[in-house]
């Protein structure tokens, strides 16, 4: 969905003489001697209303919702029909409530009568419909094959129909902003029109974005009034925020050790994670659809797995892999709602060699490998190439696991290599979702060995299927959480790395953003996968001091 741009020297220019021009977040008015003379007294600054913030990607196809913009994150120049709240609960956004059929097909939502786009036209039942067929009809991100219809009552009443029940409904509702069906065409992504809290002004593809508040917005106005989005890598960022041209930058977990003048460092917690597939079948010749081999003859044991989830230390990898800028991972939703807290588990390296031994695996020609039935216990882990994070991660976590006698090899390859190979290879993945469909994907069996990234392990188990399942078909949020806990873990069998093991979880990688001092970028969401828009989730909540 997004694409890495390096900043240009012209957009470095036009830092340079927004800074110059005082049309910064930084600029204050100034006090002392003026041209014309000494000054006679001392005007009170003003209070800062801009900031200028550097991100490290731009969405390829626009801020166009029906087409990707937003998803999994908040669109900000579009409203949503529900949002989330900051502990991932749900409130009413342009809907004022909604009612679900007895049998979970038919949502029914009414909308409020103040919301309108930024070219004066209220927001209708008829336009938020107009968003739903048109995102279901361009096939991209997010998935409405279950969507059979959305049509409009009146001005204020929608329905939506799905073909089966889905309790994440309201997970793809938070995140699909509402367009103007009498102002959508081809070119709507580039110059969107909204009725969110933000207002897009202009953008100089592959250099920057600029946002307005949008002061006709129902909900509170954003007490920021322009925000400046540049597009630039981590190591441009660091040059600028050093320079003073940017009032927040994301950074990396290598270049946060250094200190800049008038800024601090702040760490947010996510569910970015980092984790370890694992194939659990046996190498036989299968291969799938595609004839990419199938099966990897160590990690197919559970054992092995177990072992590497039991005996490494997720901590001693954050700080030996990421400078202590990551927390430790036990799945792949920690910190959800329908995360089960059982998952967690403790590092015990006695129990890891214990859990081999029992198994069968021995060391019995003293090359510190452990090996059953003339096999070692050796297998190879890729990673995208070019990846710092994963290599390092990756690495760390083959020096703890050589302590438990297993062998990894590290293997940076390219993304078109890593996509034949991981049905058959052990690889460094990384995930996060706001959304607790991501299980449904990652572990339920339909999705084994698909081609695509999310159970390239060939995970199957009918037990967890059924609580996915249910989860999946349950009508309340409450109800859906308690099958997703149980798809993890129900005492016997599971997901989870006490259970069958897929994955080994590693670290939830902190991100790190320089923020000038006086900024205030208020309480920030737990961030899914990516850096960079989730940070801009609560914008309209940032403050000047």
């Amino acid at each position: 969905m997004f694409k890495k741009s390096v900043l240009t020297g012209a957009a470095l220019l036009l830092i340079g003489c927004l800074t110059a021009c005082g049309a910064t977040a930084n600029s204050q008015p100034a006090g002392g001697q003026s041209a014309g003379g000494p000054a006679q007294s001392q005007p009170v600054a003003a209070a800062k209303t801009e900031v200028v913030i550097a991100i490290d990607s731009e969405p390829e196809s626009g801020f166009d919702p029906t087409v990707g913009w937003g998803h999994g994150a908040t669109p900000l120049i579009q409203s949503t029909l529900v949002a989330y709240t900051p502990d991932r609960q749900f409130e009413n956004d342009l809907a004022t409530g909604y009612t679900l059929s007895d049998d979970g097909l038919e949502w029914r939502f009414t909308l409020r009568q103040d919301a309108f786009f930024t070219d004066g036209t209220p927001v209708t039942a008829a336009d938020v419909a107009f968003t739903f067929v048109t995102a279901k009809a361009s096939r991209s991100t997010l998935d409405l094959t279950g969507l059979l219809s959305c049509e409009a009552v009146g001005d204020t009443e929608v329905v939506f129909t799905l073909a089966k029940p889905a309790s994440t409904f309201l997970h793809t509702l938070a995140t699909i902003g509402i367009v103007p069906q009498h102002a959508y065409d081809e070119n709507y992504g580039s110059a969107p029109i909204g009725s969110g809290p933000w207002k897009l002004v202009q953008w100089h593809r592959g250099e920057q974005v600029i946002l307005e508040a949008n002061e006709d917005y129902y909900g509170t106005a954003p007490a920021i009034k322009k925000a400046t989005l540049v597009f630039m890598d981590e190591t441009a960022a660091f040059a600028a925020a050093q320079a003073g041209q940017v009032d927040v930058a994301l950074t990396s977990a290598t270049l946060a050790t250094q200190a800049i003048s008038g800024m601090r460092l702040q760490a947010v917690t996510t569910l970015d994670n980092r984790g370890i597939t694992l194939p659990t079948t046996p190498a036989t010749g299968q291969t799938t659809d595609s004839g990419h081999p199938v099966g990897n003859n160590v990690t197919c044991h559970l054992a092995i797995r177990q072992a590497l989830a039991t005996g490494i230390d997720r901590a001693q990898i954050a700080q030996d892999a990421l400078n202590g800028y990551a927390d430790p991972a036990y799945s792949e939703n920690d910190g959800m709602p329908w995360n089960n807290p059982a998952v967690q588990i403790e590092t015990d390296a006695e129990k890891a060699r214990q859990l081999l031994a029992d198994a069968g695996w021995a060391d019995t020609d003293g090359d510190g490998v452990v090996e059953k039935g003339g096999l070692q216990a050796a297998f190879t882990c890729i990673y995208p190439a070019g990846d710092s994070v994963r290599q390092a991660v990756a690495m760390a976590a083959a020096q703890q696991a050589r302590a438990l006698g297993i062998a990894i090899t590290v293997e940076g390859v390219s993304w078109n290599e890593l996509s034949q190979r991981m049905f058959s290879d052990a690889v460094l993945m990384g995930w996060g979702s706001s959304n607790p469909m991501t299980s449904y994907y990652l572990y339920h069996s339909t999705g084994a060995l698909q081609d695509d990234y999310y159970n390239p392990e060939g995970y199957q188990n009918p037990t967890a299927d059924a609580y996915l399942d249910a989860a999946l078909n349950a009508t309340t949020p409450e109800a859906a959480n308690a099958q997703w806990q149980l798809a993890q873990w129900n005492g016997e069998t599971g997901t989870a790395m006490q259970g069958d093991c897929p994955w080994v979880w590693l670290v939830n990688v902190q991100h790190l953003y320089y923020v000038r001092g006086g900024l205030d970028i208020g309480a920030q969401q737990l961030h899914p996968h990516g850096a960079s828009w989730p940070l801009l989730q609560n914008l309209e909540d940032w403050t000047w001091s």
